[in-house]
């Protein structure tokens, strides 16, 4: 018995049901039909997807890449809302700043010299000298050592922060030059010439690449300058730490 898609018609006293030719009603699919097909095909053009007349997948591919797609500098661009976006928090939460001239010198840390010199003249066994300082220089640091190796002994260390900002240290001790010298440079050092000061005379240890060392044996004890100030600082101090006597303990 033929359902309501096929048709009948009698053939050498027999029933024969075919296939109509028709295509079934879909909103995606398009059957063809042929009488002598006992199943019905999916055509191309009407599965889901597809537009109609297509040939296939490639039909809906773009021609072109999207723009951001196209090269680095458009990906770039896209990159900039990002990062102002990140200076914006950054700012909002003050964990960054921009200074249009630079970075710039923090403040002087503040020490106490003079009380560092009257302490160091009590305590060490031997003469402490305080200098008057120049003008505009500041002092910054303050420490005690003990120079070690033969001809070893103490020392009292003195930074100051020049006019022109830069670091120079005075260094007492009852150690010999030739152990005073090497201890404060941190390796062997060699006499590159001297410096007559006042009646002083300073030994210089210099260099290419390292910062100068001046020292000078005042008898009761060695007083030494180093630091990355110019000559012309290394000058103002020994002249001043000449001109002046022992402090009393």
């Amino acid at each position: 018995m033929c359902g309501a898609s096929c048709w009948c018609h009698g053939r050498h006293g027999g029933r024969h049901c075919g296939a109509v030719d028709r295509v079934a009603v879909g909103p995606s699919i398009g059957w063809t039909n042929r009488r002598d097909d006992s199943f019905r095909t999916p055509t191309r053009s009407g599965l889901l997807g597809y537009p109609p007349g297509g040939t296939g997948i490639l039909d809906i591919v773009p021609e072109k890449k999207p723009r951001i797609l196209q090269n680095g500098r458009d990906m770039a661009w896209s990159l900039i809302p990002l990062l102002i976006a990140c200076l914006v928090i950054a700012g909002i939460a003050s964990q960054c700043s921009f200074n249009l001239g630079g970075p710039k010198p923090g403040p002087i840390p503040s020490f106490d010299a003079d009380a560092a010199f009257r302490y160091d003249a009590r305590e060490l066994g031997f003469p402490i000298r305080q200098p008057e300082i120049p003008e505009g220089w500041t002092s910054n640091s303050g420490s005690r050592s003990i120079v070690t190796g033969d001809g070893g002994g103490d020392s009292s260390n003195i930074g100051f922060i020049t006019e022109a900002g830069r670091y120079i240290q005075l260094t007492q001790s009852d150690a010999t030059e030739e152990a005073l010298v090497p201890f404060i440079a941190g390796e062997p050092r060699y006499l590159t010439g001297t410096e007559q000061i006042g009646d002083r005379t300073w030994v210089v240890f210099g260099g290419d690449g390292v910062e100068a060392i001046w020292v000078s044996d005042f008898g009761d004890a060695r007083i030494l300058i180093t630091g990355p100030a110019p000559a012309e600082e290394f000058t103002k101090l020994a002249t001043a730490v000449g001109a002046v006597e022992p402090l009393q303990p």
